[in-house]
């Protein structure tokens, strides 16, 4: 049978546990590990109302998603597997490229990305979902590790026991110093810039509407001591100014003030300026707190990288590769939770084509290495032995 793959063939060894878990979860075990920042509030200004976080999300997401992947163990590559069908075709709504580009949009927004397996009645898992992170809530047992998973939607809770030897979620989270269950996102890293920017946004959207300054005012000085103009005088200024100087065919036109007018012209003070530049430095935080060169956003004044293709390679080569690599191992293992088989899934480099340089360079070094035997140059370069090689 094509799933026998999912089959667990012997009982799982005893295994050592932490001797810190038990403090972990002292304050309450069985309890709800409640995530101490609002996703929520920080998804909607941080990713829905934030143009810079918006296009870091969907850039890294997207660019994480496209990596073709590839199944190995020791021994050679897989081009048809179980794990490789479930991955292409996880569920009747979404391709391999949309199930990934949600979980890594729940890591970059939220720390955390859970997926859930959904098996048939033997117990071979036939669809993956993607779970909102912000719905899920970990209850941690008595050595700290969860015991089970709370997903709530609209006042109703769901409970995956997570005590068995097949595991029905996968919880994939980044490095927290503060949390023991939850991981910590690149948008919480970013939200004080996200405020920062947020409110530079919002200064100029006032400043148009409410505060935005004329090129200048027609200030009167009445020789005979009026403090103002007459209702006939008023009215005689606004026409003439409405007829002989507004439009385009009157531009550039001097203006002949008489009767104690005077002109002064007006514009924005320093201080208005700086706003511009501090929305610009709090755009290059936010980049940064994703790992996103500036210049791929098309930010000012990032010269960090001799051009664009350099940025490029930088981008894969220290954010995409990095959080694929993870997710993609940790994916593996937990399938493989349900049969007796070892392999690994990771991105195919050969086919990234922002590397394809450097990627050339170390197949050349490689292959021009005299000392190294071909086994040794297969191991170097991440291939899988061949038959003559065991």
């Amino acid at each position: 049978m094509a799933f026998n793959f999912f089959r667990r063939g012997a009982d799982v060894p005893e295994q050592k546990a932490s001797a810190t878990g038990p403090v972990v979860a002292y304050h309450g075990a069985g309890r709800v590990a409640w995530s101490p920042r609002d996703v929520v509030s920080l998804t909607r200004t941080g990713f829905l109302g934030n143009p810079v976080g918006f296009r870091c999300v969907k850039l890294v997401a997207e660019a994480a998603a496209a990596l073709p992947l590839v199944l190995q163990d020791r021994e050679r590559r897989y081009e048809e597997h179980p794990l490789l069908s479930l991955i292409r075709t996880p569920n009747g709504a979404q391709g391999r490229a949309e199930l990934f580009e949600s979980l890594y949009g729940q890591l970059l927004l939220t720390g955390s990305g859970y997926l859930e397996a959904v098996c048939d009645d033997l117990g071979a898992p036939v669809e993956m979902h993607v779970l909102r992170s912000d719905r899920m809530n970990v209850v941690p047992g008595a050595d700290g590790w969860p015991i089970a998973y709370e997903y709530a939607v609209g006042g109703k809770k769901h409970r995956f026991d997570m005590t068995g030897e097949a595991l029905p979620i996968c919880h994939i989270k980044t490095f927290s110093p503060q949390d023991d269950h939850y991981g910590f996102s690149p948008m919480q890293a970013a939200a004080s810039a996200v405020d920062v920017h947020n409110s530079a946004s919002r200064w100029s959207k006032g400043l148009l509407d409410n505060a935005a300054r004329p090129s200048g005012a027609i200030i009167y000085r009445g020789s005979d001591g009026q403090a103002s103009l007459t209702a006939d005088q008023y009215d005689r200024l606004v026409d003439e100014m409405a007829s002989q100087h507004q439009g385009a065919a009157n531009a550039g036109r001097p203006m002949l003030l008489e009767g104690g007018l005077d002109w002064r012209p007006m514009g924005f003070s320093p201080s208005d300026m700086e706003f511009q530049k501090t929305k610009e430095a709090a755009a290059r935080e936010i980049a940064i707190a994703f790992g996103v060169p500036p210049m791929l956003l098309g930010i000012p004044g990032d010269a960090a990288y001799a051009n664009y293709q350099e940025a490029n390679r930088a981008f894969y080569r220290l954010t995409v590769l990095p959080l694929a690599t993870r997710v993609a191992a940790s994916v593996s293992d937990w399938l493989t939770g349900f049969g007796t088989d070892l392999v690994e899934l990771k991105p195919d480099l050969d086919q990234v084509s922002a590397l394809s340089v450097e990627r050339d360079n170390q197949w050349k070094r490689v292959s021009q290495a005299a000392f190294l035997t071909d086994a040794e140059k297969r191991s170097l370069l991440g291939l899988p032995k061949l038959a003559e090689d065991e």
